[in-house]
């Protein structure tokens, strides 16, 4: 397999892989209601109120809040739909990247930026929303651990790219005049 091959593979390895993820936080989004009544019940089974309290009562917090809202105002929820959505829709803006790599390199930069953004929006908006610290570590985590994946790709894209280029270098240009040409 040609090195420019595998930088593909790589890359498109990577790609899918950052999709999948992006996918199933944004499909998580959807079920809220039902995925936290799940979520609790499991905690319990496995015994998390006597070993993590103030998870176990954070997730009843937000689950009577989702009750609350699902009861009595279901169209708030909507919104959620909303941040789901545009999950599945910055996953197709990857298919740019899949594609040809090199010529849609700013998609990949622009994940970037998007998870880094996440670090501020947290730290500003947990605490005026009233999140634990803690839970505000967690979703911060999604960019941290996002932009990883992006950095790979990137580093593999500029390796490809780098090798693209090589052989155009050494193509003598067409058009004008050729070396040795006496005109």
């Amino acid at each position: 397999m040609s090195d420019r091959a595998a930088l593909l593979k790589g890359i498109r390895g990577w790609l899918v892989f950052f999709v999948v993820c992006l996918v199933l936080s944004g499909a998580t989004a959807f079920p809220l209601v039902h995925e936290l009544r799940w979520t609790e019940d499991v905690l319990r089974a496995l015994g998390m109120p006597d070993r993590l309290p103030a998870l176990m009562g954070w997730i009843a917090r937000v689950r009577d809040g989702l009750d609350a809202v699902d009861a009595k105002y279901p169209f708030v929820l909507y919104g959620t739909d909303w941040l789901a959505f545009a999950h599945l829709v910055i996953a197709v803006a990857f298919y740019g990247p899949y594609r040809d790599p090199v010529r849609n390199i700013w998609v990949v930069e622009f994940g970037m930026i998007a998870c880094a953004g996440i670090v501020p929006l947290a730290l500003v908006c947990g605490p005026i929303r009233g999140i634990p610290f803690w839970w505000t570590l967690i979703d911060m985590s999604f960019g941290v651990l996002g932009v990883v994946p992006l950095c790979v790709v990137r580093a593999k894209i500029k390796r490809l790219e780098a090798l693209t280029a090589a052989p155009a270098a050494l193509t003598p240009p067409t058009g004008g005049r050729a070396a040795g040409s006496t005109r």
